[in-house]
């Protein structure tokens, strides 16, 4: 029952980070521009696009793992999306740039961003990976609309496993 019970928390805490960070992005577009440029990635000409259609992305997938709709692929594509997002940080990291990651809104170059301010973000970021990996390993949650996310609400022992 825990794992039914840590499983579903994970869930709900995803679904709340992609969304809030989606809706953020979304809601101011200019701002998500200059976080984007910040990181120095992307070729100028792909920063516009890649702008308008990542919290579109971050708002589908929060909406999908919300409803626990296919939460294990959901999950897999959370892990994916942290994973080059902290590729991205620690690239910003090791290049020596002085930015904020722009994943909760806000962004760009930072005055004064230092090492300890980078692994706050890192673990953070982390956090967020292993509750994704979690959901990989047990997608089956309570409250889920999606039959191979539905876990059931009786106190019967579930197969923790065998997912």
């Amino acid at each position: 029952m825990w794992v039914r019970l840590v499983s579903t928390l994970a869930r709900f805490g995803l679904a709340a980070v992609w969304l809030v960070s989606g809706w953020i992005k979304f809601a101011d577009p200019t701002q998500t521009v200059v976080a984007v440029r910040a990181y120095q990635i992307l070729p100028a000409d792909l920063v516009r696009p890649f702008a308008a259609v990542f919290p579109v992305l971050e708002l589908v997938l929060g909406l999908i793992i919300l409803v626990g709709l296919a939460t294990r692929p959901a999950a897999v594509l959370s892990a994916l999306g942290l994973v080059a997002l902290i590729a991205a940080i620690f690239s910003a990291w090791a290049r020596g740039l002085s930015i904020d990651c722009g994943c909760f809104g806000g962004g760009g170059v930072v005055e004064g961003i230092d090492a300890r301010d980078y692994a706050v973000e890192l673990a953070r970021d982390f956090g967020f990976l292993a509750m994704s990996v979690w959901l990989v390993v047990f997608p089956r949650t309570w409250f889920a609309l999606g039959p191979g996310s539905r876990a059931s609400l009786s106190a019967a022992p579930q197969p923790t496993m065998a997912e």
